[in-house]
Formats: structure tokens, sequence, C-alpha cells
């Protein structure tokens, strides 16, 4: 079985279960207890909040953990807007894009719905880009935020980050950015984005499911979502998970080690894949930028054919793909990410969607960092490459001929 489908999750990493399981165990306890069994539970919580914050370059007391990408992209917006709107004593305005993770659309259309705030939502070129002049031309003097996903989860395009912040920065009254970083964390750096807040979910970088990271700059109002104990500086109440903010350290510390090998050597990769996959499907096309992509994504759409009955039959030949965003994975709709670049609803629903992981064509457990000047690791790496090449043409193939099944009805 091949899987394909790491935008959707990735494998825990056994460094990372390795590194979680004592507080899953023996060392069990409460961090908010005043007692030897909650304050070395305090400490491990205290020890992985500095460890995501040397990675994300903002301060511990900026770190808040949550239960996900979901709810962390939720505290961020509602947070952050209905903050500034009690700041302000009136409600404010929100800017986004047509193409953001349902986590981000759906709390815009709470805060629209709920507290009347005012939404606009930038649209994005064919390629799934959106022009940073587009968003400073929407700003208001009421604009309290401005949220946008750092790479997209269904066709992998990057958005040019720093650009966004600096035209936020040159406004009248700067405007904080959020960043939705779920899919970009471990592929693209997480610092010096120019990002007041970023949001990450860990079992996209090798952590278990249920571990999140709100990154909030502490000069920020932002009003909680969940009320309680007061735990994280009182802005999101609940027991903290230890285990899990144990894990997502790891988890991101291990990543941004491997990320600038990994995303080098998994786009070279991902790039001849690309290739074979168009030279093979004359009505393949792909989807998302071309060049400001993540390195792990390949996403499609095969017109003419049902994008869910491909991946029934490439399943039946041992391949694990998606067809976009699990979230709305079953869902008959085409996907909005697609319509907003233009792509017709017919087209939409035939989208498919490969996405590696960062140990594509690794020769071992660790990339050795050292390769070029050792001549056995250099080889070791040239034949894994190799292989990874020729299981991907595999792959390639595989869909080819999925797709005239298919189309056949065989």
């Amino acid at each position: 079985m091949r899987y394909l489908d790491h935008a959707a999750t990735t494998p825990v990493r056994p460094e990372v279960l390795e590194a979680m399981l004592p507080f899953l165990t023996d060392r069990f306890g409460n961090p908010s207890s005043h007692h030897t069994v909650g304050e070395a539970a305090a400490s491990a919580l205290d020890d992985a909040r500095r460890r995501v914050a040397r990675i994300v370059g903002m301060r511990p007391g900026d770190i808040v953990f949550t239960s996900g990408g979901t709810e962390a992209d939720n505290l961020a917006i509602k947070g952050l807007a209905i903050g500034a709107a009690q700041h302000r004593g009136a409600p404010v305005h929100v800017i986004t894009t047509t193409i953001e993770h349902e986590a981000v659309l759906a709390s815009c259309d709470y805060l629209e719905r709920v507290h009347g705030f005012a939404v606009t939502r930038v649209g994005v070129d064919a390629d799934g880009r959106v022009d940073p002049a587009d968003i400073a031309a929407a700003l208001r003097p009421d604009t309290a935020l401005v949220t946008v996903g750092y790479a997209n989860n269904e066709i992998g395009t990057v958005q040019d980050a720093a650009a966004i912040a600096a035209a936020l920065a040159s406004a009248s009254a700067a405007v904080p950015l959020h960043l939705d970083a779920v899919q970009a964390a471990g592929w693209l750096p997480l610092s010096g984005t120019g990002a007041d807040a970023l949001s990450i979910a860990g079992h996209k970088v090798g952590a278990p499911q249920g571990i999140g990271v709100l990154a909030v700059r502490g000069r920020l109002a932002l009003e909680p979502l969940l009320h309680g104990g007061g735990q994280e500086r009182e802005r999101r109440s609940g027991t903290e998970n230890v285990a899990g903010a144990v894990a997502i350290a790891t988890a991101l510390e291990l990543a941004e080690a491997e990320r600038p090998a990994a995303a080098d050597r998994v786009a070279r990769l991902r790039d001849t894949f690309i290739a074979r996959v168009l030279e093979r499907v004359p009505s393949a096309r792909l989807t998302g930028h071309p060049v400001h992509r993540l390195p792990g994504t390949a996403s499609f759409t095969f017109a003419g054919t049902s994008g869910e009955a491909v991946l029934l039959e490439l399943e039946r030949r041992g391949i694990v793909s998606s067809s976009g965003s699990a979230c709305a994975a079953g869902s008959d709709e085409p996907s909005h990410v697609l319509l907003a670049l233009g792509i017709a609803p017919e087209v939409a629903q035939t989208a498919v969607r490969f996405t590696f992981g960062h140990d594509l064509g690794r020769s071992g457990p660790r990339e050795v960092a050292d390769a070029a000047a050792d001549a056995p690791t250099a080889a070791a790496l040239r034949d894994a490459d190799l292989a990874a090449v020729a299981d991907l043409a595999a792959v390639a193939d595989a869909v080819a001929a999925a797709i005239a099944a298919v189309r056949s009805g065989a």
C-alpha cells in the first residue's frame, strides 16, 4: 500500500511517540496541580512551549496549545476580531481569501452572521495566488485582521506571506496578519514571515491527532473561546494536553531540522511525478502554482473522469490518495478552491490530490547532512533517489491505468 495523502494526516514519528510516552504513563500529572507530580508536568509543558516558540520565532508566552488546527484557526480569527471589537467598542472588518480552509471561512462566516462584522473575501488568480496589492486595496479604517492560508491544503499554492505582511505594516494603522500554517509546517519557514499569529496542527508533521498550536503575539487582544480555569494565560481554558504538547514540540523540531534537505529532495521528486502524469494522461491538468507550491503536493484534474471513481480504482491498485480536503470528503459539491481558480464545476469534480511525506527518497531513518563529502552515503542517497523516481513512475503509470479503467467501465 502506497500512502499518498500526507496533507490529510501523517503517521506518528517513532521519536515523537517515544518523547510523549512517559506523559501517557508514569508522568501523568495535571500541570495546574501544586504538588511534585503536577509540577513535573508543568515543567514539561513549559519546556515544550519554549521549543515551539523558538521554531516560530516568538516568545514562549505567545504559544497557546490547542486541540488542533481547526481550534487554532477559530481562536485566532474569532479571538482577535472580537478582542479588537471590544477594544474599539464597535464591529470590525476582516479580510480573507476565497480559497481558505473551511475552518477559516466558517469562522469568518460566524463573525459576519452572529456579530455583524464585515468580511471581505479577496479573489485569487488562476494558480491560487492572492495579490498583496488586492489585500491592501481591501483595507478599511475598521479592518482588524487579515487571515490567509500560508499554503493551500488542496492545491499546494504558497502565498507570499512576507509581501502581505509588508503591505499591512505600511498601512496607516498596522493590521495584524494571521497565517493558517497548518499545511506549511515542516515544508516552509515558520519564523520571519511577518505574521502576528500562526496556526499549526501536530498531525501534519508527525505528531498525533488532537494537538495544535496558535502562536499569537501577546500585545494583541485575544478573546478566549473556552472559559473555565484560565489555563494558557487565560486564553484557552482546560487542562493542557501535556503529552500532546511534548509531541508537537518534538515533531516540529525534527521537521525543522530536516526541512531544507527534505523540501529540496521531495520537490524534485514531485516534479518528476507531475511530468510523468502529464505525459501519460493527456487530459490531466495541474492545479495550483507550478513553482510556488508545497514540495509534497501534486494535484490534478482529469476532465471527463469522476475523481471519486479514480480514487476507488487507485485504492484497488494499492494507492491511497484523495480528492482534496479531508474535511470535505464525501461532499457532492465541487471544491470551492478549484471554483475560485475559475475551473468549471464539472471539471473540479474530477480532482485528485497526491501528497508526499518528508521521507520520500530518503535513504535511511535520518537525513545525512554531509552526504556530499561522504562517497558511500552520497551513493546511498542517489540510490534512494533513483528508487523513489522509479516508484513514482509506477504510481503515475497506475494513475493512467486507473483512469483508463474508469473510462472503459472495467
